[in-house]
């Protein structure tokens, strides 16, 4: 069985929630009066929210750390795996991610004990951050020293607030991603958290990969419009679109939950 489907042996098109971590200690927005409590705290909250919603796993991630870093510190290892431990489900998968530092990401799961992670792991790219020319032969091989063999790799190949260097397509990227980098799942975004990628684009790297290779739609996943981005994507990731006002940083909402899973167990 592929990584993919052994976290997910039961469900054809995984429903997988953000949950999204604030601002970390030593990044400009981070409420030194909560302190790390406070992160822990909200990110409790969330969880049981989106637990309750019935998404089938989760994705913790650094969303508040803005502007965001291509090199974490030490102490953002240490605190994000302190948040996920504290905060990670006792009956399903759940994942991490690390904007935008694949190494420290990779930590994380293996303090964490996560499923997967979602990075972006190939190729090179004009960025908010500056240039980036991420390692995943590097991070392969920390994988297998770390003894986390099983550990999925969730690639996006479209990442946000970035452009390619390049002139390959996403199919491109997509099909090289899998076949010389090792990606577990591909993952489709649009340019912006919360912002939806082109549907034509989700169906051409649906397309152009083996069928055993899952596509992920990444950002911009709606209650409204996902009956038409699953007729080509085998999951999705969301999280903008289940908080109050739809406002990325805001907390999830009860009511936006149920809508989107409603939804999308639908289509």
């Amino acid at each position: 069985m592929s990584r993919f489907s052994t976290i997910f042996p039961t469900v054809s098109k995984p429903l997988i929630a953000m949950a999204h971590v604030p601002p970390l200690p030593g990044t400009p927005l981070f409420d030194q009066e909560k302190g790390v409590q406070g992160l822990i705290d909200q990110v409790r909250r969330d969880v049981e929210i989106l637990l309750d919603g019935g998404f089938d796993a989760l994705l913790f991630c650094n969303e508040g750390d803005r502007p965001y870093q291509l090199r974490a510190g030490l102490e953002a290892s240490a605190v994000m795996t302190r948040v996920v431990t504290e905060c990670k489900p006792s009956d399903r998968p759940f994942g991490v991610d690390f904007l935008w530092d694949a190494q420290c990401a990779l930590a994380i799961a293996v303090g964490s004990g996560a499923s997967f992670m979602r990075e972006v792991v190939t190729g090179s790219w004009e960025s908010d951050m500056g240039a980036w020319n991420p390692d995943a032969a590097t991070l392969l091989r920390n994988r297998r020293n770390f003894g986390r063999d099983d550990l999925a790799i969730f690639a996006n190949v479209t990442p946000e607030f970035a452009s390619s260097t390049g002139s390959r397509t996403p199919s491109e990227l997509a099909r090289s991603t899998v076949v010389s980098s090792l990606a577990d799942v591909i993952l489709v975004s649009g340019p912006m958290a919360g912002s939806e990628p082109d549907v034509k684009t989700v169906a051409e790297v649906r397309e152009a990969l083996d069928k055993t290779v899952p596509v992920l739609l990444n950002t911009g996943a709606r209650a409204e419009t996902i009956k038409e981005f699953f007729r080509f994507a085998d999951g999705c990731i969301v999280g903008s679109s289940l908080k109050r006002d739809g406002y990325t940083w805001n907390e999830v909402d009860p009511e936006r939950v149920k809508r989107f899973v409603d939804a999308a167990r639908s289509a």
